[in-house]
Parts: structure tokens; C-alpha cells; sequence
């Protein structure tokens, strides 16, 4: 069979090896002019230092057979994904853990007691919490909500945590130890050589042709068997019901001489610091020693028609709207809807990686059943 895979990032690249391993011919298209989508690195040309050209890109999961996967096409080297913060004047470890809670009130309180203080300071009369700063103020109390949560989701998402759902707050933003790891994954790396590396390796088959700078028009589905598609979901359908809503992230890149911030992750939580955070790019690879450096400071908005969608939105109107998608694409025939703009859903790379495995595993299935392939493996409501 002949198929398409319209994206040349994580999706596209896992399906179509999987495919071509499988005797299909693939086709692979990407409207950029290299592969990996926003997971693309590449190497400074004046300090040396790997960049996330999109933004950091950090390798997490608990997922035994995805981590032996990207393995296959990647070292990966050990990296521990520990945030800072600047707020108030001083500069704090996230997640927020028991060193964070005693240096922010001054104290030296074991776990028990940071417990029961934290306890005193939440709103205890909320109950049912049905806003992010309802949950916040629940969990932790006012302090610490305005100190590292309120300022951060208000840049971030360009609105009051009071109009966003407590489910982005998703679980206790708080650690009763010292423990200042980001994640708590099993598995937690950085790839040796940089995702493109790896990327380009996956695509690396006799059976693989791969076509950069090259828009996908809806006609040529015409032209192959079946279209795995990881572009926007809306853009299949030339947006005739309008756009979903996405924020997006512009990147003031500069160049410091020197060690700039110490860490790889400064955030400032402080509504009247306009970027979000500054990002460090050396320091994602610490096996490596750089005297230049390459920073970022990103800067949230609202996605605009030219822009690269970051973060579906996922608010009530965009809901809606997706629903009124997905019914249009369950009507369309021999093309899959994959990835994170194709299924409108904010998607760790491990995740995007073991769904693009399993919908390559469906799709072979149907192909020796016979029977159709859905439009979603994955349903994104």
C-alpha cells in the first residue's frame, strides 16, 4: 500500500517506520524545512550548544517499551528536569516541596508539621473546588498561590485562574520532602545527540521518502491509499467551522558569555515580568561543557492563523467545536487523525510516541481483517 503520514515529527515518523517495516511504501511530508516537528534540535554554530529550537523538550516516562524504543535510535543520557523560580526576590525549587515551603515562611518544619501548616493556611470552606485558583487557594493558601501559581497561569494562558477549570490543577501541588524533581517517571533522559538526530534516525528506511517545505494540499490524499494526518484536526477541513483555540509561544533568543542563570529552568511567577520563564539550553545537556551559551525567554499568546499552535486550549466554546470536528472526521474516509494537533490534545512525547504504536498495531490489524481503519485510535473528547 502507499500511504502518507503528513508530519514529520514524533507521529509521523513512529507510524510510518512501523509501516515500512510492515512492506508499505511511505510517503512522509512536512511543511518546515527539517523533520521532528517541535521536537527539532539543532547544533549553535557559535557556542556548540544543543538548542531546543522550539522550546525544551524533556524526555519522561514509565512506559518500559517506549523508553526501549526511542533507545533503539538514541542514547539516552540521565537528566533530572529540576526547576527554579524567581518570586519576591528570591529564587525558590518546583515543584513546591518542603525546602520551597520552609525558605518562602522562614521555618524549619519536619513533613508532619509543614502538613498541618499548610493546612491552616488553606481556604478549608471550599469544598468542591471547580476553578484553578479555587484548587490552589484550597491546597496550598494565598501565599503560596500568588507567590508561584496565580502570576505563572495568568502569563501562561492569558486569562484569570478564575475562568480556568481546577482539572489544570490536576493533583497537590505540593511535596512534604526535599525532593525537587520535576517528574516522578521511571525513566527520565535526554537524548545523547538531540531528538532530530534521533528522529532521522527512525526514518532512516529503504522503504521511507521523506519531502520537507512541502505543504499538503487535501487532494493529494487522492493520490495514496491511506493519509496518517498530524497536522491541526480544524486544518483538514480548511477551518469551515472555525478555528480551534490554541496558545502559542514566542522565543527572544540571546547569547551570554559565561554561565547566565546557573539552572535550565528559571520561572517567574510575577505578573509584572512579562516572559514566563528563561530557559538555559546547555544545562539540558550536562555531559557536555560549553563557555558560550544560548537562552530563551518565552512569552505566551494567543495563537494566530501564522503561528505554531503550542497548547489546545480545551475551554468550553473550544470543546464544542472539537465535538462538531470529530463528527465531520468520523465521516471521512482513509485518513487517521494522530498526534497533538490532530487529536487537539496536549501530549508528552512518551505518550505521542506509544499512541503512535498502537495506531500503526490497529491499522495492520484492519488492513488483515479488511475492515476499515477509524478515523481516531484515540478519541480526543
Amino acid at each position: 500500500m502507499k500511504l502518507l503520514m503528513v508530519g514529520a515529527g514524533l507521529s509521523g515518523a513512529v507510524i510510518g517506520r512501523a509501516m515500512a517495516e510492515a512492506g508499505h511504501q511511505v510517503t512522509v511530508v512536512d511543511s518546515r524545512p527539517h523533520i521532528g516537528g517541535n521536537c527539532h534540535t539543532e547544533r549553535d554554530a557559535d557556542t556548540g550548544v544543543m538548542v531546543h529550537v522550539y522550546g525544551p523538550h524533556i524526555f519522561h516516562t514509565d512506559d518500559a517499551e517506549v523508553w526501549d524504543y526511542v533507545n533503539q535510535y538514541e542514547t539516552f543520557l540521565p537528566y533530572k528536569n529540576r526547576v527554579k523560580t524567581t518570586s519576591g526576590g528570591q529564587v525558590f525549587a518546583l515543584p513546591v516541596n518542603l525546602h520551597t515551603i520552609n525558605q518562602f515562611y522562614g521555618k524549619t518544619m519536619r513533613p508532619d508539621e509543614a502538613r498541618i501548616f499548610l493546612e491552616e493556611q488553606a481556604d478549608t470552606s471550599i469544598t468542591d473546588p471547580q476553578t484553578f485558583e479555587e484548587q490552589a487557594l484550597r491546597f496550598v493558601g494565598p501565599d503560596l498561590y500568588e507567590a508561584f501559581f496565580k502570576g505563572y497561569t495568568q502569563k501562561q494562558w492569558g486569562c484569570s485562574p478564575r475562568d480556568l477549570p481546577a482539572s489544570i490543577l490536576k493533583r497537590l501541588p505540593v511535596r512534604f520532602n526535599y525532593d525537587d524533581n520535576y517528574f516522578f517517571h521511571r525513566f527520565q533522559g535526554m537524548p545523547e545527540n538531540g531528538y532530530t538526530a534521533m528522529i532521522e534516525r527512525i526514518l532512516d528506511h529503504p522503504g521511507i521518502t521523506v519531502h520537507l517545505s512541502q505543504r499538503f494540499e487535501r487532494a493529494q490524499a487522492a493520490d495514496y491509499d491511506h493519509v496518517f494526518y498530524a497536522g491541526p484536526l480544524d486544518g483538514w477541513f480548511d477551518f469551515d467551522l472555525g478555528r480551534l483555540g490554541y496558545r502559542t509561544l514566542d522565543f527572544e533568543r540571546f547569547s551570554y558569555q559565561g554561565d547566565y542563570q546557573g539552572c535550565a529552568v528559571m520561572n517567574y511567577g510575577e505578573v509584572d515580568v512579562p516572559y514566563t520563564r528563561i530557559t538555559e539550553h546547555k544545562h539540558f545537556s550536562p555531559w557536555e561543557s560549553h563557555e558560550g551559551s544560548v537562552c530563551y525567554r518565552e512569552f505566551s499568546r494567543a495563537c494566530e492563523p501564522d503561528d505554531i499552535p503550542y497548547y489546545p486550549i480545551r475551554m468550553v466554546a473550544e470543546k464544542e467545536l472539537l465535538g462538531a470536528y470529530v463528527a465531520q472526521a468520523n465521516t471521512q474516509k482513509g485518513v487517521t487523525f494522530v498526534g497533538r494537533l490532530g487529536t487537539y490534545r496536549y501530549l508528552d512525547m512518551d505518550v505521542t510516541i506509544r499512541e503512535a504504536l498502537e495506531t500503526a498495531k490497529v491499522f495492520l490489524a484492519h488492513e488483515k481483517a479488511g475492515t476499515a481503519m477509524p478515523a481516531f485510535v484515540v478519541s480526543p473528547l
